[in-house]
């Protein structure tokens, strides 16, 4: 793998990539709400189109999408999500972040840059966070050669790719290389981002459910570099101030 290759990803053919896509654009557009997609566009300051369709009601027909489908292979789930993201309304990215998060464990540590061409493709929270801790993490977890790949994210510029090294380590409670958290956090402490700093926060903040002593120690240690976000975030709940 070469984890400097920036080339957009090939989408490759998948049977089963047609299947899921056909049946999702028929469900999703019939479901579709002008009155809804204005205001739900809005709350996510703009950066996608919407089809206006709420969240439980997107959950259920997705569940009609995939009803007597196979498992899919690393090339289905990379056809899929490739497709849902040439897909302009945002509904049809949620569906890819969920679909490879329940078949993550499909996917080989060859699927990384398919990843990565997601997070930074018309980023936003929205899709970046959930792909971070639910699909990026689980790679590395699996493949710890991967971190290496994960210490090339932090120092990248954009600014999404830096948030999910951040948070790729989010579920990992008692298995967080908490060294290589604390050392992000450091690197990334003085980033000019609300969402850089709001992430050292929030993986901070996450890992003190297990080791709050560890959080508290570091973010005393380095207070004069961290935002006053970051800290706040990281000693919620951890009885600091």
């Amino acid at each position: 793998m070469q984890s400097n290759d920036r080339r957009p990803p090939r989408v490759p053919h998948s049977d089963l990539a047609d299947l899921l896509v056909a049946r999702l654009r028929e469900s999703y557009g019939a479901a579709a709400d002008a009155g809804r997609a204005g205001p739900m566009a809005a709350y996510m300051k703009d950066v996608s189109p919407f089809l206006g369709i709420p969240t439980p009601l997107r959950r259920e027909l997705s569940r009609t999408v995939t009803k007597d489908t196979p498992k899919p292979s690393e090339t289905d789930c990379a056809a899929l999500a490739l497709r849902c993201w040439e897909l302009p309304e945002r509904e049809y990215r949620y569906f890819a972040v969920d679909y490879l998060r329940r078949h993550v464990s499909r996917c080989s540590s060859g699927f990384l840059p398919v990843v990565r061409h997601l997070i930074v493709t018309v980023p936003w929270w929205d899709t970046v966070d959930l792909l971070a801790a639910h699909t990026v993490g689980p790679l590395v977890a699996a493949d710890p050669a991967l971190t290496a790949v994960m210490d090339e994210w932090i120092e990248d510029e954009d600014l999404w790719v830096a948030r999910s090294a951040l948070l790729h380590q989010l579920r990992y409670k008692s298995a967080t290389d908490a060294g290589r958290l604390f050392a992000y956090c450091r690197r990334q402490s003085g980033h000019p981002d609300f969402f850089v700093r709001k992430a050292i926060g929030w993986c901070l903040r996450e890992y003190a459910k297990t080791d709050p002593g560890a959080v508290r120690a570091f973010v005393t240690a380095e207070r004069e570099s961290l935002s006053p976000l970051s800290v706040r975030e990281a000693l919620k709940n951890t009885g600091g101030a």
